[in-house]
């Protein structure tokens, strides 16, 4: 199989993996713990995942130069990508977080145009728009604003985060070209760390241990583990053969692949609706990851 089916496939299980995530982190949050003491626990797990790896894996030494780039990096790819996420999450319902989050395809689309000059092909703007078509009447035919408080907040706060991820994928980009994402990976979430504690100390400082369920730690887990963790990794290792806009337009995928699970569950049912928006969003994946 080649390099490029490998990162396709990463790419669609980084998709699976956060198409349940909305669910299981608003099981979490704000119940048991709040959005900013969970980003933190979900930032500092990483953390410690990352460098416990590298010690058994060669890494390259990170020129200086490279720095200020990584700490961009950590600053729009986790810290501000996880703490206007998380806390819109908890203000807004999932659905309409899926909704604001499938516009982030559309932003690095403009921002690879407009900061490394990316070609924008005919073939690849149309897959975008039907991706895009196929996700809002998924994740909005037939369903209600509910558990949402802050409806409004929630939703810009949510917004920012498409936006911070764009520039994520952008910055990120050069740092794959030139060194292996274990070398660098490590140094994004401790410096993503060291921004989220601040913010996140005190709300994991009040956090009551003694009264959190057994499966919401398993869900914790959950989400340090493969939803932070694995998935950061893999959409690294498919950036190394992907552009940014091709590891983007798989967050079309998350609602659709979280509906799946939903009916398989028996929690939803599929009707014409739902086959109309698979065959839209699998048709608009389908004409940006060709090459030809």
């Amino acid at each position: 199989m080649s390099k490029r089916n490998l990162a396709l496939i990463g790419a669609t299980i980084v998709s699976i993996i956060y198409g349940v995530t909305f669910t299981i982190a608003k099981d979490v949050m704000p119940k048991y713990i709040d959005a900013f003491g969970f980003i933190l626990l979900r930032v500092g797990g990483t953390t410690l995942l990352f460098w416990f790896i590298s010690l058994f894996i060669k890494t390259e030494k990170i020129e200086k130069a490279d720095f200020p780039r990584i700490i961009a990096a950590a600053f729009f790819g986790v810290a501000l990508n996880m703490l206007t996420f998380f806390k819109g999450l908890s203000y807004t319902s999932p659905i309409m977080g899926a909704v604001i989050m499938v516009t982030t395809p559309m932003i690095v689309l403009i921002l690879s145009a407009i900061l490394i000059k990316e070609r924008m092909k005919t073939r690849k703007i149309l897959g975008i728009i039907l991706g895009l078509a196929g996700t809002l009447f998924l994740i909005l035919y037939g369903k209600s604003m509910t558990n949402a408080p802050k409806a409004g907040l929630g939703n810009l706060l949510v917004f920012i985060n498409a936006v911070s991820y764009g520039f994520y994928l952008i910055i990120v980009k050069k740092l794959m070209d030139k060194y292996n994402a274990f070398s660098f990976v490590k140094w994004i979430y401790l410096f993503g760390f060291l921004m989220v504690l601040p913010f996140g100390y005190t709300e994991f400082q009040a956090v009551n241990w003694t009264v959190v369920p057994i499966a919401i730690f398993w869900k914790i887990g959950f989400v340090v583990l493969f939803s932070t963790f694995l998935t950061y990794l893999l959409n690294l290792l498919s950036m190394k053969e992907l552009k940014p806009t091709t590891v983007a337009v798989f967050i079309y995928l998350q609602p659709l692949f979280a509906t799946i699970f939903a009916i398989g569950l028996g929690k939803d049912e599929l009707n014409v609706i739902k086959i109309g928006s698979a065959v839209l969003i699998f048709s608009g994946v389908y004409l940006v990851t060709q090459k030809k």
